[in-house]
């Protein structure tokens, strides 16, 4: 058997440029892989963050616009109350301008003799069936005095005929109604433990108080939230 023949010196250039070559394209294989890999791992970590900062912008967003939605409705319910404020304070002005109108009206009954005459006799006749006792004491404004003066033998007696009672209806000089009374009169009995309130701001506070719910129908009709009617 024969030995191989020794490479000369361009068959040893030769297989050195082979082997170079090889191991250069191997080289570029692999910078190819590693880069395709690279590539590969940086999309799905750019995917991944970019996944991350969108869930969390959209969950800044969220929060931010239910942040919105909230102080919208917050300032949406505090101006619905300023307007119902603002309602309700225009409704009681308008009532407390019927009150001032109908004191103007008892005014100009006190300020006709005849008309408040007839009045007084009757809060004074009232006053009296009201309490059915003897023993009565009437108090009203200093300068009624002698219009109650006159009317107290004309009630009395008509009381006496009617009720069968024989009533005692003294004029009490020593405390009179204040001008806020706006006229009519008080009857006490039994150690002014029991009273009869007719003075005309008696009586029409005690209507304003009962009328109040038709009054405000009749100023601003019937309420829309009321189902039930009498």
């Amino acid at each position: 058997m024969s030995n191989p023949r020794a490479l000369n010196d361009e068959e040893v250039q030769a297989e050195m440029k082979k082997m170079v070559a090889f191991i250069k394209q191997e080289a570029l294989e692999k910078a190819r892989e590693v880069k395709f890999k690279a590539d590969e791992e940086f999309n799905i970590e750019k995917a991944k963050l970019v996944r991350q900062e969108t869930t969390q912008i959209d969950s800044v967003f969220q929060r931010k616009f239910k942040q919105a939605e909230v102080q919208k409705k917050i300032a949406q319910s505090n101006h619905l109350n300023k307007c119902r404020l603002k309602i309700l304070q225009t409704r009681q002005d308008l009532l407390q301008t019927v009150y001032q109108d109908a004191k103007a009206k008892i005014q100009e009954i006190t300020n006709n003799q005849e008309q408040y005459r007839s009045l007084m006799s009757k809060l004074l006749t009232q006053g009296i069936y009201q309490l059915l006792e003897e023993d009565l004491k009437v108090q009203c404004r200093k300068k009624d005095a002698d219009l109650v003066k006159s009317l107290i033998p004309e009630v009395t007696a008509d009381a006496q005929k009617k009720l069968k009672l024989n009533v005692k209806l003294t004029l009490d000089e020593s405390e009179f109604l204040t001008e806020e009374s706006l006229g009519g009169v008080v009857l006490l009995c039994q150690n002014d433990r029991i009273k009869c309130m007719n003075s005309l701001k008696n009586r029409l506070d005690g209507l304003a108080e009962m009328m109040l719910p038709q009054i405000r129908t009749m100023l601003y009709g019937p309420s829309p939230n009321r189902k039930f009617f009498d």
